[in-house]
């Protein structure tokens, strides 16, 4: 009893330290993506590469069901398309797996959500770097200080923790925040 009382008490102090103004800016972000009708872009490894694919999921389906075309979001896991993915770390390098998928899709004011727990994703920080190349707009999810992506990425949410664990079930809640808005409150 005390491991889950003790996680739960840590998990419920770096929620209480999230910076709610930079969450808000980066929803923001996001509104004005879909008002632009620009295509919004997700990545990150393992357990971010998850969570990059539930918010996609999230938006495309349960965030755009029942809107107008004008309402719905174009939204994108670079995670997704495991073939490209696997062929380009074989035949390019791992560290551009999301930055040359960016490079065949990305436009100009185009969003980029980039999910790091350490912020240091090599690849992760390629597609921050690849996107600002593009002209387009870069939020960064990271935890363990903001590592590299925190000052790469235009708009950045660092989770106060140095647990990877913490850091991606508060990266969740970001997801659920930025998408249920949408779902509850954005007018249909």
């Amino acid at each position: 009893m005390d491991f889950l009382k003790n996680y739960i008490d840590k998990l419920q102090l770096a929620l209480s330290s999230l910076d709610l103004k930079t969450v808000e800016k980066s929803r923001s972000l996001v509104v004005n993506a879909r008002e632009r009708n620009s295509q919004i872009f997700l990545c990150g490894n393992g357990g971010s590469a998850a969570t990059a694919s539930h918010m996609a999921n999230d938006l495309g389906k349960g965030a755009s069901f029942g809107r107008e075309k004008i309402d719905r979001f174009r939204v994108t896991a670079l995670t997704d398309n495991v073939p490209w993915m696997t062929a380009l770390a074989n035949d390019v390098h791992y560290e551009s797996v999301f930055s040359e998928q960016l490079k065949n899709l990305g436009e100009r004011e185009d969003l980029l959500i980039a999910i790091s727990g350490s912020g240091n994703s090599a690849n992760v920080l390629n597609a921050v770097a690849t996107a600002r190349d593009l002209g387009m707009i870069s939020i960064g999810w990271t935890g363990f200080g903001g590592g590299k992506l925190a000052a790469e990425a235009d708009t950045a949410i660092i989770v106060d923790s140095y647990h990877m664990g913490r850091v991606e079930d508060i990266h969740t809640v970001l997801m659920h925040l930025i998408c249920y808005y949408f779902m509850e409150t954005d007018s249909k």
